[in-house]
């Protein structure tokens, strides 16, 4: 591998050596009724060369090499656009009309395929949110994409860590099945990853198994989250939210360059606090009241027109004085949002994610290095309630000092590319990916005054020791050949090597001795490694400029490991289990109708996982065991409509169709084997449906003022918590709605969320615990751009 590394090396350096000519290239950005617009973006994709107009609506490009480019165009308000460019020695000025932004759907540019090029022109199905459409939608939390993506279902299961299914494919344990990238940095387990959404320029959601480009993980899809990047145009802007609940919110953030066209900031942060949905009967007291401070800061450098440096720092700091807020099953309706819990604590999480990347556009080669360190540190201040009631039965302690319950992650990836002005039918993409995880834990679970009836003793603690590593690498490649104007072939492979040791040791302890007095599972170490190959074939046809129609073959998996040690001596310690593999089948058509007014997609898949991960949670004792006992067929068929059928009035729908089945599922329960083939797939909404509509309005005596309306209808079909199906949530709608205006660069808007208060389990857990998802919330949110 480290030969192979080298010798891309020498290939980048030798595009150095062997340049193209070079051009000036220039234009004028205009609205359509021939206004210059100052302050517009010019970016040509695939490249560090960018730009904003003057006053005067004109921009200038220096040194671009010649060849054939794919280049956007944005200006806020205006929809952007992306077109095809020649830059020659004799090119003459680009001249582009930018449209209101509500009289035509926006190009989107996206780099779901480690490149960037616009949405609706590649073959693969990929959901997308512009930096408009996060707006509208009032996205706070990557989970609030719930049904915006076509079966893509996203919940909180009671500890701020979002668990998320899409297409059947569903996370069971802290290796996820559906993977998130921020800032191209993969999000390596649930632990160091940073959910909060603010001053995010875009979301992109890759639906399928995307094994060959972005490895372990992503069975179920991709969810790249894409902050905004600082420019030569100085801007910024801050927002205040405020709700019931005693919800708070306050948000800014600002670009500028330090030195233009050379060194530019970024910075953006959010505060955020509220009292809890919950109430505690025990102590008559708010039970999750919650508060967080997130960051995120950019530092950008132009060291010329090839070389491009940028260091990204994110951090998350969260507080919650409840986790857990959980309701045992069947529901009492006089108590919805009501827990009986005699221990309660504040759980500390506090996540560190950094990344440095260096990208180098040539006229042979692109190349970008990308390194990042993520760390997090997790962990109760006293004891967290185990049992869920008032009585002294199970709580879980695990606040041993820093060196314990603090996850660190390595990541690097190298990435090679075909030049972007290339007129050759032959365009790749190779590179190589390493890792290192380090997992310390330790955790006690203590029998209470109240626990005689359970463990036969009463004041003691079985306390859990557990040191983990993980190291993995991976080479990738995918190609995409033009047999024809019309007909591309996509061909991909990836190699992926993963190693795991853990060692773990259990220890007994008797209160009034804070010192264990004997060990129940003496120290014992083991290891295991894996490999995989992720390959993908995808053929796409352009039936005209607008529409295309695909199908693909791709395979996806997800990492096996190692069980953490269970006091329960049924279960083995360090009992090890396989990968599982997905096989994905789908066609689909992607259409632009109208002069970009109306798009429309659609596709079918059908998934075959095998080796299926089959996780059972050990209680009182917090442990989850996870074997290979399944498999899984997953079909369906998405559609994603958008238009602007009349000037300020918005349509997007989005509606999915989900049929994920266990052929084959032997699980263990009460000591004996049960045979439930046939279950449903948990956290899989048979159908997930999204109407949203939007009406602006211009006041005519001042375009300037602008009056909203927006409404917004979300129905997610029936769906399960348990694998003996036990556990159901009946299909259910929830409404949205928001009103507001805007003076100049003032934004004031009124929202409600879930505006019927209906009731329905979000997440719940095999042992007959649910968290719910949240009641009617509403507010206000002032906002201001400069």
């Amino acid at each position: 591998m480290f030969r192979l590394l080298t010798f891309f090396i020498v290939l980048v350096s030798s595009s150095f050596l062997f340049g193209q000519s070079a051009v000036n290239f220039s234009g004028t950005i205009t609205s359509t009724k021939a206004v210059p617009l100052p302050g517009a973006n010019i970016h040509l994709l695939n490249t560090n060369k960018g730009t904003a107009t003057d006053d005067h609506g004109k921009f200038e490009l220096k040194n671009v090499s010649t060849g054939t480019y794919r280049i956007q165009i944005s200006a806020i308000g205006y929809a952007a656009v992306e077109q095809s460019i020649e830059i020659g020695e004799q090119t003459s000025s680009l001249q582009v009309e930018l449209k209101e932004e509500d009289s035509q759907l926006e190009a989107i540019v996206v780099t779901a395929e480690k490149k960037e090029e616009e949405l609706q022109k590649i073959p693969v199905s990929i959901s997308a949110l512009s930096f408009r459409q996060i707006q509208q939608y009032r996205l706070w939390n990557s989970k609030d994409i719930t049904a915006i993506v076509p079966n893509l279902y996203s919940a909180d299961p009671g500890d701020g860590r979002n668990v998320t299914s899409l297409r059947g494919i569903t996370s069971t344990s802290y290796d996820p099945a559906v993977a998130t990238f921020i800032d191209g940095v993969s999000q390596f387990g649930l632990d160091t990853y940073i959910s909060q959404l603010f001053d995010v320029e875009r979301i992109e959601v890759l639906r399928g198994p995307q094994g060959t480009l972005y490895g372990r993980n992503a069975m179920g899809g991709v969810i790249n989250i894409i902050t905004r990047q600082p420019t030569n145009i100085t801007k910024g802007f801050a927002e205040v939210s405020m709700g019931n609940y005693g919800q708070q919110r306050y948000v800014i953030g600002f670009q500028t360059p330090l030195i233009k066209d050379k060194l530019f900031l970024g910075v953006a942060a959010v505060y955020d606090q509220m009292d809890g949905f919950y109430k505690n009967k025990f102590n008559n007291s708010n039970f999750d009241k919650k508060n967080s401070l997130t960051g995120n800061y950019y530092l950008k450098y132009l060291a010329n027109a090839q070389w491009v440096f940028t260091l990204n720092v994110k951090h998350n700091n969260n507080r919650n004085k409840g986790a857990f807020p959980l309701n045992y099953l069947p529901l009492n309706s006089a108590n919805y949002y009501a827990v009986n819990q005699n221990a309660v604590t504040e759980m500390v999480d506090n996540t560190f994610n950094s990344g440095l990347t260096l990208s180098y556009a040539g006229s042979k080669m692109n190349f970008t290095s990308q390194t990042s360190y993520q760390s997090n540190l997790r962990y109760y201040e006293n004891q967290l309630d185990g049992d869920f009631s008032p009585a002294d039965v199970v709580t879980i302690f695990n606040n041993y000092g820093g060196k314990w319950n603090q996850v660190n992650v390595f990541t690097q990836e190298f990435k090679f590319a075909s030049p972007v002005n290339s007129s050759s039918p032959f365009q790749w993409t190779v590179g190589a990916y390493l890792y290192a995880q380090n997992n310390p834990t330790k955790q006690a679970t203590r029998f209470g005054a109240d626990a005689a009836a359970l463990a036969g003793d009463t004041n003691f603690s079985l306390i859990n020791t557990t040191t983990a590593t993980n190291t993995g690498a991976a080479l990738f490649g995918q190609a995409t050949y033009a047999i024809s104007k019309k007909l591309d072939l996509t061909a991909g492979l990836r190699y992926d090597y993963e190693r795991k040791e853990m060692s773990v040791l259990g220890e007994y302890q008797h209160d009034p001795n804070p010192n264990p007095i004997f060990t129940t599972r003496s120290d014992t170490t083991a290891s295991v490694s894996y490999s995989a190959l992720s390959p993908k074939v995808n053929l796409a046809y352009k039936l005209t400029g607008q529409s295309i129609v695909f199908g693909s073959y791709t395979r996806g998996f997800r990492t096996g490991g190692l069980t953490q040690l269970s006091p329960d001596p049924s279960q083995p310690p360090l009992y090890t289990y396989k990968p599982e593999y997905s096989n994905n089948i789908e066609v689909g058509v992607k259409n632009t109708f109208f002069a970009n007014q109306l798009r429309a997609n659609l596709a079918l898949f059908y998934t075959e996982v095998t080796d299926a991960q089959v996780p059972t949670l050990v209680l009182p004792y917090a442990i989850t065991v996870t074997k290979n006992t399944g498999s899984l067929s997953s079909k369906g068929i998405e559609l994603e409509l958008a238009a602007t059928p009349l000037k300020g009035l918005q349509v997007e729908y989005n509606a999915g169709i989900n049929d994920a089945t266990y052929n084959k599922l032997q699980v263990s329960q009460n000591g004996q084997e049960v045979d439930l083939s046939g279950k449903k797939q948990l956290f899989t909404p048979a159908i997930t449906s999204m109407l949203a509509i939007q009406y602006n309005y211009s006041v005519a005596s001042s375009q300037k003022i602008k009056l909203m309306i927006r409404g917004e209808w979300s129905y997610l079909g029936d769906q399960y918590f348990n694998l003996n199906n036990s556990i159901k949530q009946s299909g259910y709608s929830l409404l949205n709605t928001r009103i507001g205006m805007a003076i100049k660069n003032v934004e004031l808007q009124f929202w409600a969320r879930n505006l019927a208060d209906q009731t329905y389990i979000s997440y719940a857990y095999d042992f007959g615990a649910a968290h719910l998802g949240n009641p009617k919330n509403y507010g206000i949110t002032l906002r201001v751009n400069f």
